[in-house]
């Protein structure tokens, strides 16, 4: 190339950058969504909710509720998610709903995870020893056909009853091959646990979090957007990947204006974190 030429075309290349153009594609970053956290959306018109979120930058979904393909059989689901761009990584499932159907159908879509999303407080060791042993066979099933099943937590699970934390009675008796955990980080540090100490002792065993901020503590905690709050996630969610994780899902459950709204400046925010 002649110095004139290269000149010239160094020219045209700094005129696209100043106009914002990036003429190598940037890798894209992927994270993800509870869909809970426009709850009120997606009851009155979930497919337009999810489109919106997918032109936000969310490129994985978690479902929930008793329908979590919002009213779509398996191959209009798979479909209508391909077309958008999102992959549904998990959905929120009770226990007493995975059975073979569901599962089925979870694989189908291409779901990887089916997870517990409560199961409440427990009043001995012993309960919560019953409740890992119906884990593993929830596990089980789900290996069957592929998927993994996980645990997500509320803050009673991380509770220091006696010396006893019902998460740690749960890790220790559960099959890793069998069941995964999804941490929800807020829940956890609002109760005094370290998520960041949590995932290094217990790295491998958590593929999924709940990226969700916490604007207060007392008198109970409070929530909001992600770029401002008591949690410091540029520095969770460097951790977490460290530890295992896999999937990073962005849930908000409280807001002061409109939730989608708050769910596009939580996307804006990861992109600038992962």
């Amino acid at each position: 190339m002649k110095r004139r030429q290269f000149i010239q075309s160094g020219a045209a290349f700094a005129a696209l950058a100043t106009a914002g153009l990036d003429v190598f594609a940037a890798k894209k970053k992927d994270f993800g969504c509870q869909l809970y956290s426009v709850r009120d959306k997606m009851s009155k018109d979930p497919i337009n909710t999810m489109r919106a979120l997918a032109k936000m930058g969310y490129t994985q979904f978690e479902s929930y509720s008793k329908d979590p393909y919002w009213g779509m059989n398996a191959a209009e689901a798979k479909a209508f998610f391909k077309e958008i761009g999102v992959s549904v990584i998990s959905s929120h499932t009770g226990v007493p709903d995975i059975n073979t159907a569901s599962v089925e159908k979870a694989k189908e879509v291409g779901l990887k995870y089916l997870i517990s999303p409560m199961i409440g407080p427990q009043k001995s060791e012993d309960e919560w020893k019953r409740r890992a042993e119906e884990f593993n066979k929830a596990g089980e099933l789900c290996k069957q056909y592929g998927l993994k099943f996980g645990y997500h937590n509320h803050g009673y699970s991380f509770e220091n009853k006696n010396g006893v934390k019902g998460q740690e009675i749960l890790l220790a008796n559960t099959d890793p091959k069998l069941v995964i955990f999804e941490l929800d980080i807020f829940w956890a540090e609002a109760v005094g646990e370290s998520c960041v100490a949590h995932l290094q002792k217990y790295a491998g065993r958590y593929d999924l979090v709940h990226v969700k901020q916490m604007t207060g503590r007392d008198p109970r905690p409070t929530q909001g957007v992600l770029s401002s709050g008591l949690l410091d996630y540029k520095k969770i969610i460097a951790d977490a990947k460290k530890a295992g994780v896999k999937y990073f899902m962005v849930e908000q459950e409280q807001y002061a204006g409109d939730s989608l709204d708050a769910m596009q400046e939580n996307a804006v925010y990861m992109k600038s974190v992962m």
